[in-house]
């Protein structure tokens, strides 16, 4: 079997870093399946996270390795992670402990676009 028809249809566990060694990673709450984020996360982060259960993520702007929760508490417990087809982008589904925005909202995903700007969805 060749890389590429093992890390579409096999077993083998081999993320598909892009040029700057990231990729996406959605996370959903566990029960709820709402969305509550979207980070980065480099081959470390991803390592620290399966070893710990906590969510890690690498923070682009910020240039380093960072764990959510690690200043305000608010951690994400992972219970899985599910990885698409091509291994590009993760799912982590987490039980957070707190709000998952760093504004204190419980989703980054708290406001909605239309026609005259962004409204506050939740």
């Amino acid at each position: 079997m060749s890389d590429s028809e093992e890390r579409e249809t096999g077993t083998a566990f081999m993320p598909k870093f892009d040029s700057s060694g990231l990729l996406g990673a959605i996370v959903q709450h566990a029960e709820t399946g709402e969305v509550l984020m979207f980070a980065f996360m480099n081959a470390e982060a991803v390592e620290q996270t399966r070893d710990t259960g906590l969510a890690h993520f690498y923070s682009r702007s910020r240039g380093k390795q960072w764990m959510k929760g690690e200043s305000s508490g608010n951690t994400l417990a992972v219970q899985q992670i599910l990885v698409d087809c091509d291994q590009d982008a993760l799912v982590l589904k987490v039980l957070p402990a707190g709000p998952a925005c760093h504004t204190g909202q419980r989703s980054c995903f708290y406001r909605q676009l239309g026609a005259d700007g962004l409204t506050v969805t939740n």
